[in-house]
């Protein structure tokens, strides 16, 4: 049986300490397991006397740094810790929108919720409410420093409104059908051995036409160029980049400027290369990356000749594109620049925790040089992503003006790979040590070990969920319906600690309110509806701030749009 400490450090950070498995029957996760687990939140000594300091140490901690409200609520409250001295609280809230309001509250005004003395000083809990009702959005909440030594005392508010964005054609009754594609898989006497978004294209004017309202599709996220084996889209390099493979090259504007590389494309040699590539029984990744990279390396140095180097409106365009999509897209194509690098030198090198050690670290100095020193070759991974957006932009564009209700219905996966760029730029937000998986089921008795590193719910709070507001505006940037793979995982996902067995992991807590409160409100200002699936339903659904999803009546159709549907509902 655990120490008292052991548990009570396992309820701070979250882990639960048991869990029941499919057949109902309670299993207490071994002590080694959660151990484990603990020291990939950095507890290596879960003890009484690191206890305690611990729980002091959040004694000067003001405020939560991240708090979900209803948005337009009359009032809002949020708790504090402060001082027992300090007699009144005095604040100022920052709205998104630019407006700025200050105020001062008593301090025996508010509720007391706790006391506790630290380092000999009285400190109490405090509900604080503040009379005033927020839009949607992201907003500042500060209590001024005077009187709290120091603590961090700036939290984010999250405004949400009250459900996911719901397309009009799904209110009521409403109902879409429409059919789910793996894009790779998808054949054509045009493309290059595997689906593209030409293809992608093509099936929706197909399916537009036969009245259908949404095109279900496997993640798109960014993969391994250096590695085109490396082909599962639930095993990203990024989950905010694009594959780039799924480029259609010959629907480039650049290769309809390229007179010389369209010659290139049309000699026999090459249309043999590519018939065989299209024969293939099954995708062929290596081929086809090795024939597009070698036209879009071309394709890019005629992009900086013609349109870079003279600034021209499409040289302009691609400027824009990298300042809008800013840190994220550059730390990718830095990643990509040095994986190649690396790679080509040494093809053991599977990714950055085996490149040399002054580069694992994104914001090393090495780092910097290399961008500095190798600008050009970064742009043209940045070259490509503009190039996918542009491909895929214009096929939401076409969904729309076709009248297909719902548009793209992309795929959101669980994780990433930890070899890849996300886990690079973002190596702290994530447990190197551990895997998301599955505890033992009807499925699996020995429980499941993804492989795929879980977010840390302590780091992702500290920068204020940031990177998971992100994530989720990149992948809804041209989808009409985003589905949230493994949505359980916003409240708790269940870790595999590193060289132990899956049946001795544990489930880990995340902030459910928060992040639903951020999926809700993304949702609603890209307007893009946000789905679940459960087994072989597909289910659209309308997110609660409070964590309920309620599915709706539609869902994307296997056969036949006339198929009955049956709604369910998810409570997590």
């Amino acid at each position: 049986m655990p120490d008292e400490a052991l548990l009570r450090w396992c309820e701070r950070v979250g882990i639960a300490c048991a869990y029941d498995d499919i057949w109902g029957q309670r299993h207490e996760v071994p002590e080694a397991g959660l151990r484990a687990v603990l020291g990939e939140f950095g507890v290596e000594s879960p003890d009484a006397p690191s206890l305690a300091q611990a729980e002091a140490d959040d004694w000067r901690v003001a405020m939560p740094p991240v708090v979900a409200l209803a948005a337009e609520a009359p009032r809002f409250e949020l708790i504090v810790r402060v001082p027992a001295a300090l007699s009144w609280l005095r604040w100022t809230l920052h709205e998104e929108g630019g407006a700025q309001h200050t105020g001062e509250t008593e301090a025996a005004a508010c509720d007391e919720l706790a006391q506790a003395s630290v380092a000999g000083r009285a400190m109490r809990a405090l509900r604080l409410a503040i009379e005033r009702p927020l839009p949607a959005g992201y907003h500042r909440f500060a209590l001024h420093p005077e009187g709290l030594d120091g603590a961090s005392c700036e939290a984010l508010l999250v405004a949400a409104p009250p459900h996911c964005y719901r397309p009009d054609s799904l209110h009521g009754d409403g109902r879409v059908w429409g059919p789910a594609v793996q894009l790779y898989a998808l054949r054509s006497e045009r493309n290059w051995g595997m689906g593209d978004f030409g293809d992608l294209s093509v099936l929706v004017e197909t399916f537009a036409e036969r009245g259908a309202g949404i095109v279900g599709l496997n993640p798109l996220h960014a993969l391994f160029p250096h590695n085109p084996a490396h082909a599962s889209p639930y095993s990203p390099s990024s989950r905010s980049q694009l594959n780039v493979l799924y480029l259609d090259v010959e629907a480039l504007e650049d290769f309809r400027e390229c007179e010389p590389e369209q010659r290139r494309v049309r000699e026999a040699a090459f249309q043999q290369r590519l018939a065989r590539l299209r024969a293939a029984e099954q995708v062929d990744y290596a081929g086809v990356a090795a024939a597009k990279f070698e036209v879009l390396e071309r394709l890019y140095a005629h992009f900086r000749e013609r349109h870079l180097h003279t600034a021209s409106a499409r040289g302009r365009a691609f400027r824009t594109f990298q300042a809008e999509r800013g840190p994220a897209l550059r730390w990718h194509a830095s990643f990509e620049a040095l994986q190649a690098r690396f790679h080509g030198a040494d093809s053991a090198v599977w990714g950055w925790p085996v490149w040399p050690p002054e580069y694992r670290d994104a914001q090393a100095p090495a780092v910097q040089r290399f961008q500095a020193e190798h600008a050009e070759r970064i742009e043209y991974f940045e070259y490509l992503q503009w190039q996918a957006d542009l491909q895929l932009g214009a096929i939401a564009r076409r969904c729309r003006e076709r009248g297909v209700a719902v548009g793209l219905y992309l795929d959101l996966a669980v994780s990433v790979d930890r070899a890849g760029s996300d886990a690079w730029a973002h190596d702290a937000l994530y447990a190197r040590g551990a895997s998301v998986g599955a505890p033992p089921d009807e499925f699996n008795p020995n429980g499941q070990d993804w492989g795929l590193p879980p977010l840390r719910p302590d780091r992702l709070a500290e920068e204020r969920c940031r990177f998971f507001i992100d994530t989720l505006r990149a992948c809804m940037r041209h989808a009409g319906a985003l589905r949230i793979d493994h949505v359980m995982g916003l409240m708790r996902l269940y870790w595999v600690p590193g060289g132990h067995d899956a049946r001795e992991g544990a489930y880990v807590r995340y902030p459910l309110p928060e992040l639903m409160a951020i999926v809700t409100l993304e949702s609603e200002r890209n307007r893009c509806m946000v789905t679940t699936r459960c087994a072989l339903h597909w289910r659209a659904t309308s997110c609660s701030r409070t964590g309920c999803c309620t599915s709706s009546a539609a869902r994307t159709a296997r056969s036949s749009p006339r198929r009955p549907t049956r709604t369910r509902r998810w409570w997590p």
